[in-house]
């Protein structure tokens, strides 16, 4: 007798319990009413009818996607393999579901192809100092491209940027000149206020004769500290002059002094 009531309540139950869906707060379901977009629903409880109504479930989290190892040729003409990370997240469910296939997979591809074609217009020298600035690059390209599936892609970030060891090598020995040029320069400028030190210090000494002995006198306090056997000392030409005159032939004094007394007693 119960079996003909028993057999309805069973579909009956077997029917409310497939349109219950229940959605936690970071999902949206995306409802078409026979087979036309019907709204966004979600988060909590949601009643689909089965055969009638079909909801797809969408993720508004950050999804965090690694992009594949790829063969980029610089605007120098060296080959790298470069591989980034990219981050985003659904903001509108209704054009993610609609708008394209498989909102990840595309994702996914237009940050390959734009990894390539950015990090192409650019010299080796710029992909390993500028990482910043070419992040910001393709951040905003993918962004700009992909808002149109409902997407925001909020970061981009190269990880590694891999080369041959014959360019490894040649970097190296680009540093070692760098710092070679660096080391030179800062000698040279060294030498520069050096010499410029000295022309004050002459010029200071040529005031004053005193000061000039009393640094020749510190030069023989200098060596003589140190254990050497032969020492050489420069001698001033003023001593020199002084050493001709003393030297000279008392006829040559006479002379001097003869010339020297007539002209005083010139009667002109």
């Amino acid at each position: 007798m119960l079996i003909p009531y028993l057999v309805p309540v069973v579909l009956l139950f077997m029917l409310v319990a497939a349109s219950i869906r229940i959605l936690p707060e970071y999902m949206r379901g995306v409802v078409f009413f026979l087979g036309r977009f019907q709204g966004v629903k979600g988060p909590g409880l949601i009643i689909v009818i089965p055969g009638i109504q079909k909801m797809e479930v969408v993720d508004l989290r950050v999804i965090t996607m690694d992009v594949p190892e790829q063969d980029v040729i610089s605007q120098d003409n060296v080959t790298v393999k470069v591989n980034a990370v990219i981050y985003f997240r659904v903001v509108d469910p209704e054009k993610a579901i609609i708008q394209v296939e498989n909102f990840t997979m595309a994702t996914s591809q237009l940050a390959q192809t734009t990894l390539r074609s950015v990090l192409g217009k650019h010299d080796l020298d710029e992909m390993l100092s500028e990482r910043d600035k070419l992040n910001d690059d393709i951040q905003e390209i993918i962004d700009a491209s992909a808002e149109g599936w409902g997407i925001k892609v909020s970061n981009v970030e190269i990880k590694h940027v891999d080369l041959n060891e014959s360019m490894i090598r040649a970097i190296a020995r680009q540093a070692e000149a760098e710092r070679e040029r660096r080391a030179k320069v800062i000698h040279a400028e060294g030498e520069l206020q050096a010499s410029r030190k000295l022309v004050e210090a002459a010029n200071v000494m040529a005031e004053n004769s005193a000061a000039l002995q009393l640094r020749y006198l510190q030069t023989m306090s200098d060596m003589s500290n140190k254990n050497a056997s032969t020492i050489v000392f420069p001698l001033p030409m003023d001593i020199m002059e002084a050493f001709k005159h003393m030297k000279a032939s008392p006829a040559a004094q006479a002379r001097s002094a003869g010339q020297s007394s007539n002209g005083s007693h010139d009667p002109s």
